[in-house]
């Protein structure tokens, strides 16, 4: 066995060094941070990996507004409703799809998902996607964007969609088979 001398742990620990930032440029930064200087992260596929974070408190520079909408909807009929929302910016929400009749049982296909400003609509995140009558919850939204829902009637009868939401959103479109049809909230007292 050989002496550790102090050259070789010299040796050693500038070696450890080297790894230990190799590891952290390569692994660390491009997964965690969202930083990829040499696009190997992105080759690995582990960019950006650790998701979007968002803080536990978030003060709000814009007003608080409420909405409140329906929307019926014919069998197999379909309709997307989405808020203007920056990052960090909140809403509570609750909805449900009410038939004629009443019936509890009574589900939509519904896909919550958000658009980033700027990306390929066909790149939305889905943050719940499935069957129900009805959800409720609260949204923080990752990145600047458009956040909302699609809803489509699978039954044989006609249902109304109730959505209602408070939170600082700026506007709300609509998307049904008529085209887009946008409101928009006032930003300040003034307005």
């Amino acid at each position: 066995m050989s002496e550790a001398t102090p050259d070789k742990l010299g040796l050693i620990s500038l070696g450890s060094l080297g790894a230990a930032a190799l590891a952290l440029v390569l692994f660390v930064l491009p997964a965690e941070y969202d930083i990829d200087p040499t696009g190997a992260g992105e080759l690995m596929g582990i960019k950006g990996m650790a998701g979007y974070s968002v803080a536990a408190l978030s003060k709000q520079s814009g007003i608080y507004h409420r909405d409140s909408v329906t929307f019926p909807l014919a069998p197999f009929e379909s309709v997307e409703y989405k808020y203007a929302l920056e990052q960090g910016q909140s809403m509570v929400f609750t909805w449900q799809g009410m038939s004629a009749s009443n019936d509890p049982q009574t589900e939509l296909i519904f896909d919550m998902h958000s658009e980033e400003k700027g990306t390929d609509p066909k790149d939305s995140v889905t943050f719940d996607i499935g069957r129900a009558g009805s959800a409720h919850g609260s949204f923080v939204a990752p990145f600047d964007g458009i956040h909302g829902w699609y809803w489509e009637n699978r039954t044989g009868e006609d249902i109304v969609v109730e959505l209602v939401t408070t939170g600082f959103y700026s506007k709300a479109t609509t998307y049904g088979p008529n085209g887009a049809f946008s409101k928009t909230f006032p930003q300040s007292p003034e307005q």
